[in-house]
């Protein structure tokens, strides 16, 4: 089977493993900078990490990569417009470490909140680096020991993975192009 009909199964079966994910983020084409220029959309690709489902719940809409140093590693939507967000280390490592509850009648709560943290200021950048033995466009967060990988699923979807220092299990979500 070839790569992006792995990737139309898992997305149609809802959620893998983190070994299937990886296997299939290891076949899928690496990005380059040019590529990842622009707006993307998100969502979750659910491997049963502890995060599975928290930035949707709490409005997420994507990223954005303005250039190599001005990128926007979180935007989100209130319904009506897209605003970029602050990645706070304090508030993100709580979110890391304890479990947040992803009820649909939160969403109001957490919407207001994430609106606390709004930024017109780049808060990463984009370089091309070496993960799992390919050179791909790597995200780097600029307060946070957070690093996101990008590989090419088509010319209009990428398989995004999150590597936190000391979080044992990578994060996966998929961004297509706004």
């Amino acid at each position: 089977m070839n790569a992006i009909a792995s990737f139309q199964d898992i997305l149609q079966q809802g959620q893998t493993t983190t070994e299937s994910a990886l296997e299939l983020f290891d076949r899928v084409d690496t990005v380059d900078l040019e590529f990842m220029l622009g707006r993307w959309r998100g969502s979750g690709f659910h491997t049963n990490h502890q995060m599975d489902g928290l930035l949707e719940a709490f409005n997420w809409y994507g990223k954005e990569f303005v250039s190599a140093d001005c990128v926007h590693p979180l935007l989100f939507s209130d319904g009506n417009s897209i605003y970029k967000v602050d990645p706070n280390p304090t508030l993100m490592s709580l979110g890391f470490k304890y479990p947040v509850p992803q009820e649909q009648n939160l969403k109001p709560f957490y919407t207001a909140a994430t609106k606390f943290l709004k930024t017109e200021q780049s808060k990463a950048r984009i370089r091309m680096m070496e993960y799992r033995g390919k050179v791909s466009a790597m995200m780097i967060y600029d307060y946070m020991p957070i690093n996101d990988v990008f590989r090419q699923v088509d010319e209009n979807t990428v398989l995004g993975l999150m590597d936190l220092k000391n979080m044992p299990q990578p994060f996966f979500f998929v961004l297509n192009r706004d």
